[in-house]
């Protein structure tokens, strides 16, 4: 029997990654929370809202029913916004089969406390879940497009990550396997706050050597950030670290960046969000990463001008001023 998975969120990502997993071999039932935007896609046979012209395998199915797509598997792998990961880890946790096996594909920090996804998991499900963490530079339209992408599953369990990589692993996606589940998550959530930063920046006008200038010292504050509450420092140099950070810095598919263009050419954060009409998960990130520094103690400056532009109405002109006026130092 091929291996099954049940995917929860149908936005781009995981309708993507439940498209990669059916190619794979894989019997995959994904669920949305929209009856209405379900009944489209079962009807059209792919999803026209967000990936168009990914055509459905004949092995995925959709669902609205909650309790079906959690029951069909014992691989339950959650795509949704990180400000709905507790609320859906809380609705399923009574259908989950034993043991209990989860791994997410979202990238950020939990509103309600602040703390890593894996923490959640830990809260809600106990210590005995199997976990794993997605994460990578990846976007969804190349993976639906079968375009060569590579990403990295990270658990404290090598025969759980193993196992989740097996799910999707083939010659056009490569999936590599990490023991760092928390590198990995800091990592997937700071990047999208240095990708306001870096369109703001382009979106103001400034050049190259400024983006390049963003993305070297925002790697810096992810490792400081990332090492104190626990990840490795290789694990940032590495998909999950500086490949995520590039890919969503420097190209327009990031709506991380997107945002970060429009606030620079003069639009308001609410009329940014109405253009984009996705989530975008650097506003919140920026905002709970800028609190764990202050309460770890940790520099991270451009994070900082960045919540101080979203959350209390900093021009972004005078945030990247604040940034320049900084005492010279030492880079390391």
């Amino acid at each position: 029997m091929p291996p099954s998975l049940s995917v929860l969120g149908a936005g781009s990502w995981g309708t993507a990654l439940a498209i990669q997993a059916a190619r794979n071999g894989c019997n995959t039932l994904l669920w949305g929370h929209n009856p209405q935007h379900i009944q489209v896609l079962q009807q059209m046979a792919e999803n026209q809202r967000y990936l168009s012209g990914a055509a459905f395998p004949s092995n995925l199915r959709v669902t609205s029913d909650l309790q079906e797509c959690v029951s069909f598997s014992s691989f339950v792998l959650l795509s949704v916004p990180s400000h709905a990961f507790r609320v859906t880890l809380q609705n399923i946790k009574p259908i989950l089969q034993h043991p209990k096996q989860i791994a997410w594909a979202s990238k950020g920090f939990d509103r309600v406390q602040g703390a890593l996804l894996s923490e959640v998991v830990v809260e809600i499900l106990g210590q005995d879940t199997l976990t794993a963490a997605l994460s990578g530079p990846t976007f969804a339209r190349e993976v639906a497009d079968g375009l060569p992408t590579a990403i990295t599953v990270a658990s404290k369990s090598d025969v759980f990550a193993t196992q989740v990589a097996a799910l999707f692993h083939n010659h056009r996606f490569r999936v590599y396997t990490s023991r760092d589940i928390i590198g990995v998550q800091v990592g997937g959530a700071c990047k999208n706050v240095l990708a306001i930063a870096a369109g703001i920046a382009d979106g103001l006008g400034f050049g190259a050597n400024t983006r390049a200038a963003l993305i070297t010292r925002g790697l810096t504050e992810i490792m400081r950030l990332g090492i104190v509450l626990g990840g490795q420092p290789d694990t940032f140099m590495g998909l999950a670290g500086l490949g995520d950070l590039i890919l969503t810095c420097t190209d327009n598919q990031s709506r991380n960046r997107r945002l970060g263009l429009a606030l620079g050419q003069g639009k308001t954060l609410e009329q940014a969000a109405q253009e984009i009409d996705q989530s975008v998960e650097g506003v919140y990130a920026a905002r709970e990463a800028y609190l764990l520094a202050k309460k770890h103690q940790v520099e991270m400056p451009i994070t900082e001008q960045i919540y101080q532009v979203l959350f209390n109405n900093l021009p972004p002109k005078q945030a990247v001023q604040n940034l320049l006026a900084r005492d010279q130092k030492p880079e390391n």
